[in-house]
């Protein structure tokens, strides 16, 4: 993306482009690891920033993990899409002033649609995130 498009609170938060769309930072890992029953190691949780400028939206994704978002500016419409092979469109969860947080259990499918306005989320990961668990539909 060119350094024209970048959105201004990019710059401020020092967010790059995620995958799935939108811009994020991770700010804090736990010093603390756990061991998976399936022999994973990862930090006990993460957390990041997630910007979302108006009008944009991200791809059907899911993590191994549960994930909880956290809102800090605007509204992130975020779309539940089950547990299944392929994600079916399902529940919007609309996380901002009225519903300032909103958890998506692992392996479910999700994806944010687009809001008029920007929005700044962030989004505790546990166990977690590690991009090894993450999966694009």
């Amino acid at each position: 993306m060119p350094d024209n498009d970048r959105p201004a609170l990019a710059d401020v938060l020092d967010l790059q482009p995620h995958p799935e769309g939108g811009w994020y930072r991770q700010t804090w890992a736990a010093p603390e690891q756990v061991t998976l029953p399936d022999g994973r190691v990862r930090p006990a949780s993460t957390l990041i920033y997630f910007l979302l400028p108006a009008g944009e939206h991200s791809a059907w994704h899911r993590v191994r993990s549960s994930e909880l978002w956290l809102a800090h500016r605007g509204e992130v419409h975020l779309q539940l899409g089950g547990d299944g092979r392929v994600p079916e469109a399902g529940e919007v969860l609309v996380v901002g002033e009225d519903l300032p947080q909103a958890l998506v259990p692992a392996h479910v499918w999700q994806r944010t649609l687009p809001a008029e306005d920007d929005a700044l989320v962030s989004c505790l990961v546990s166990p977690g995130f590690d991009f090894a668990d993450f999966e694009l539909a």
